[in-house]
C-alpha cells in the first residue's frame, strides 16, 4: 500500500474520496511520530478550523477499521495512531511518553516459531506486536 496516495487507497478499500478524510491523512502524514487524537486535531485546525471533532474521530476510526491505519495503546492508557503498516514492535519510553518502531526480522521469526503450534484455549492468534517499554538514553 502506497502510504502517501490517500486517494489511491481509498479507492483500494471502497471508501468515497472525501476533503475530509484527505485532510485526516494529510495531518497523519504531517505528524508521522504516533500521534494522539488530540494532535490530529490540532494539526487539521491548523489549515481547516471547521472540520468537526467528531468528524475527525470518525475518520481515524474509519481507517482502522479498514486497516489504513493502526492504534497503539500506551502505558498510561493514551491511544495513538500511526501509519506504518510494516510488521514492527515498538519501544516505548514510559518516562516521555516517545514510541519508535523498532524493526527485527529476528525477532519476528522467533515469534512466528514460538506461537505457530500454541493452541491457547477459546483464542485465535491473528497477529502480535511487541511494545518493549524501558527509557530513551542519550549518548
Amino acid at each position: 500500500m502506497d502510504e502517501n496516495n490517500i486517494r489511491d487507497i481509498l479507492i483500494e478499500k471502497g471508501l468515497k474520496i472525501t476533503p475530509q478524510r484527505v485532510i485526516v491523512w494529510d495531518a497523519l502524514m504531517n505528524l508521522k511520530d504516533h500521534p494522539t487524537a488530540d494532535h490530529i486535531i490540532t494539526e487539521v485546525r491548523k489549515e481547516n478550523p471547521n472540520i468537526a471533532v467528531g468528524t475527525i474521530y470518525k475518520t481515524l476510526e474509519t481507517f482502522v477499521e479498514q486497516r489504513i491505519i493502526e492504534r497503539v495503546k500506551t502505558d498510561k492508557d493514551t491511544m495513538r495512531y500511526e501509519v506504518v503498516m510494516d510488521k514492527h514492535h515498538h519501544l516505548y519510553c514510559a518516562e516521555s511518553g516517545k514510541i519508535d518502531d523498532y524493526y527485527d526480522s529476528e525477532l519476528d521469526e522467533m515469534l512466528k516459531e514460538y506461537f505457530k503450534n500454541k493452541n491457547i484455549r477459546n483464542f485465535k492468534i491473528e497477529d502480535y506486536k511487541l511494545q518493549i517499554t524501558g527509557k530513551f538514553i542519550n549518548k
